[in-house]
């Protein structure tokens, strides 16, 4: 039953042919399950308590949260050493909002630590493994939402995004995943990575599902001065899939074949894939041009990424001392039990990028490498705020084909030729636009995706393109190793 879309299972719940208590139990009994095979979890909530089941569409329904969400009375250790005993007193605001709803958590996924990752293999319970193929990974951070959903334990689960964390794992495991608007929903309560591009948001089988979790987590919070008003915003009403005379882009230096010269076999077909989904798109009335941008500014994206998110990352986390909470460190004063704790608690992964953010944050190295990352972190969101005044959106493929393996081997992609290709999707993160990645069939068996950002604000338009978008094809409500065409 849980493998079945909200408005679906609302409906068998109303109708009294499940009960909120079946549906827990079952996607309990489906996390020990999916947890052997893919390790996406970090708590199982086996003591979940059914709520009632009223007119919201939520209520009665499990879901996942990502273990870097805050959840009252229930371990939230952000998948670091460093929080591994960590119980909060509160919940996310996020969290909070869906429980009104009458949402019922079931457990809590697993992620890179502390979202610093995109492979899924830096948590600290252990690897996270991809449904489709257990020898590959789901991308990061939010790895095991992203494994979960694609299995059918729940139809969705919260995720964060800081570069691509929602949307890369949604494409890597054949689902959906969407990060709204930056602000619109509270950062309240999710550990703070780096705060100028982190955003809350959902992985899920459906557009629709994506919209109908966003409308009950959004909204105006006074603890998150970063929040804003999105009452008069329905995303879920406004999917009619009447998209007739939208305009979208994508960038010519991305999907070009000619700007990749060792072009593998998985990366022409995903290529193909693509241009298979603009035809879709024109059959339904969606133009679709190409734009030329300057490559300079494109290749620039993973250095301006790694400048801001370390520095931020550095500052956000001094507080992870072992003083304040989680374990204690050894030493004979205060500075001796920080050391320890930090250095036996953070992964080599986390350690590296504090080391690379506490360089760039220091003084003679500021102008140099902070400031200029913020200067072309403007041009890049300048560039697309004005192609946005003339385009709907921006639409591109994510990543370079299938989920890698996740020791490395059988890799045929040069990564310093599809750099830009693998790393796009953190404009979405530096502009704060929505952005939706959805299924776009398969490659090698894999699946992949295709991702539609768009400005500010926009969410209910952007949505509604990958509603209509979506219906094209035939992998709405994909579940892990069942066959598609």
């Amino acid at each position: 039953m849980v493998e079945l879309g909200i408005k679906k299972l609302h409906e068998l719940l109303k109708s009294g042919e499940v009960t909120s208590a079946e549906l827990i139990k079952e996607s309990l009994q489906k996390s020990h399950e999916i947890q052997e095979k893919c390790n996406a979890f970090v708590t199982i909530v086996d003591d979940a308590l059914s709520t009632q089941v009223t007119d919201d569409v939520l209520s009665g329904i499990p879901f996942g949260i990502k273990d870097n969400y805050s959840t009252k009375g229930i371990l939230s250790t952000g998948s670091s050493n460093t929080l591994r005993d960590y119980v909060p007193f509160f919940d996310a605001t996020a969290v909070a909002n869906l429980r009104i709803h009458g949402a019922v958590p079931v457990n809590k996924t697993a992620l890179d630590e502390f979202g610093m990752g995109g492979t899924g293999t830096t948590a600290h319970t252990g690897v996270i493994r991809n449904p489709w193929d257990v020898k590959r990974m789901c991308a990061g951070s939010s790895s095991g939402s992203a494994a979960a959903v694609a299995a059918g334990v729940y139809p969705y689960a919260l995720g964060s995004d800081t570069g691509d964390s929602i949307r890369k794992p949604a494409a890597f495991c054949g689902i959906v995943g969407y990060k709204p608007t930056y602000g619109m929903i509270s950062r309240y309560g999710l550990f703070p990575f780096a705060s100028s591009l982190d955003h809350c948001g959902v992985l899920t089988r459906s557009v629709e599902d994506a919209a109908i979790v966003v409308d009950a987590m959004k909204g105006c919070d006074e603890l998150d001065q970063t929040s804003w008003d999105s009452q008069d915003i329905s995303l879920a009403n406004s999917l009619n899939g009447n998209v007739a005379g939208k305009k979208l882009f994508f960038i010519k230096e991305i999907v070009d074949e000619s700007n990749y010269p060792d072009l593998s076999k998985e990366l022409k077909e995903h290529l193909s894939n693509f241009r298979k989904t603009i035809k879709n798109l024109e059959r339904i009335g969606v133009s679709v041009d190409e734009v030329s941008i300057d490559k300079t500014l494109l290749n620039a994206i993973p250095s301006v990424y790694v400048c801001l998110s370390c520095a931020e990352a550095t500052s956000n986390m001094s507080n992870l001392t072992g003083i304040i909470f989680g374990p204690r460190g050894k030493g004979d004063n205060v500075t001796e039990m920080m050391k320890d704790h930090r250095t036996k608690g953070f992964s080599p992964l986390i350690k590296r990028r504090f080391v690379i953010g506490s360089y760039i944050l220091q003084k003679e190295n500021q102008e140099r490498y902070f400031v200029n990352a913020q200067r072309v972190r403007r041009l890049i969101v300048d560039k697309m705020k004005e192609l946005f005044k003339t385009y709907d959106g921006l639409i591109l493929p994510v990543s370079t084909g299938g989920a890698p393996y996740i020791d490395g081997s059988k890799d045929e992609i040069n990564a310093s030729d599809t750099a830009i290709l693998e790393e796009h999707l953190q404009i979405g993160n530096f502009g704060g636009f929505p952005s939706i990645t959805i299924p776009n069939g398969f490659v090698s068996k894999l699946p992949v995706g295709v991702n539609i950002t768009g400005d500010c604000y926009d969410d209910a338009n952007i949505l509604n393109i990958a509603y209509a978008l979506e219906a094209t094809m035939n992998y709405k409500g994909m579940i892990a190793g069942d066959k598609y065409e």
